[in-house]
């Protein structure tokens, strides 16, 4: 089975269904792309990882790599095995030092784990064949993620200067409101 190497080409509000997001991963050396549908939650953690945003207390997926960690584990690839009817399966491909151990996860979750013990992401074609969508246009990196539109940002924001909205986003972190901090952050791309 030839696999598929996957990264994070973006990830946005999804449209279509509320409280949901578009996390979209892309061929490394290709055109296509795969979109999953991903919850609230798991967005969020994937967006600080990629940010580098600490929150105040370690998230689920922070507490699961200081756990592994700690044990000596280390996560060498996700791997997303199947795709049956609109959902996706993956795997974690665990090291102990001894031995290979694969363990079942929600795609969502072995994203925002790769991420953190960065590690490849890989599919097979034939799932990229059923759920994958030739991109021809140049896609925005994971380190522009796409911004929330101008409705979305709290009104107050726009009164703030750069300064504030810095410590804004500081307080939000601290609190654990990451919604608001990564609209805070997104008000902040807009004015740079």
């Amino acid at each position: 089975m030839k696999k598929i190497e996957l990264n994070i080409v973006g990830l946005s509000y999804s449209q279509a269904q509320s409280n949901s997001y578009a996390l979209v991963l892309g061929e490394t050396n290709g055109k296509r792309r795969l979109p999953i549908v991903i919850g609230h939650y798991e967005a969020q953690a994937i967006a600080l990882e990629l940010e580098k945003m600490k929150p105040s207390r370690p998230l689920t997926h922070d507490l699961f790599y200081n756990f592994a960690k700690t044990y000596g584990i280390n996560v060498v690839e996700v791997q997303i095995t199947k795709f049956h009817e609109g959902i996706f399966y993956a795997t974690l491909v665990c090291d102990n030092g001894i031995s290979i151990h694969e363990i079942d996860s929600r795609t969502s979750d072995a994203v925002a784990l790769s991420i953190r013990f960065h590690c490849p992401i890989f599919t097979t074609e034939e799932i990229m064949s059923q759920a994958g969508i030739l991109f021809e246009e140049e896609e925005p990196s994971a380190d522009s993620l796409d911004s929330a539109s101008d409705d979305e940002i709290y009104s107050d924001f726009r009164n703030l200067t750069i300064t504030e909205l810095e410590d804004e986003l500081q307080k939000a972190v601290d609190a654990e409101d990451y919604e608001k901090a990564s609209l805070i952050r997104d008000e902040i791309r807009r004015r740079k």
